[in-house]
């Protein structure tokens, strides 16, 4: 673990690098580690924290906080990376998939100009 993970800022690679220590602590199982007491805590609770984040999300977006919109969506984005390693799931399985929809998007938007 290096301090360039817990200073870089610049939104993927903050991202990789979070979904990198989120996996080190749920499998290094540091008893002090948040992560790795929700984690153990199991699906259920896993699946009730990221539902709770998303719907603390919405309601920030019904009230128009932009502040509070940003946050939750941190909120939230934590909270699934968690579930998702918990699952043995990474980020870059996730944005695999993503990066297949919009390259078939793309490629029917092009054949529809044709």
């Amino acid at each position: 673990m290096t301090n360039e993970r817990h200073s870089s800022h610049d939104g993927a690679r903050f991202l990789e690098n979070l979904d990198e220590l989120i996996r080190e602590r749920i499998t290094g199982k540091r008893d002090n580690s948040y992560v790795a007491s929700l984690a153990a805590a199991g699906d259920k609770r896993l699946a009730q924290k990221v539902g709770e984040e998303a719907v603390e999300l919405a309601i920030a977006v019904t009230a128009g906080d932009r502040d509070e919109q940003v946050g939750e969506a941190a909120d939230l984005l934590f909270h699934m990376l968690v579930l998702l390693n918990a699952k043995g799931i990474r980020l870059e399985d996730v944005t695999a998939v993503l990066a297949q929809r919009h390259a078939r998007m793309t490629l029917q938007k092009s054949d529809e100009a044709l």
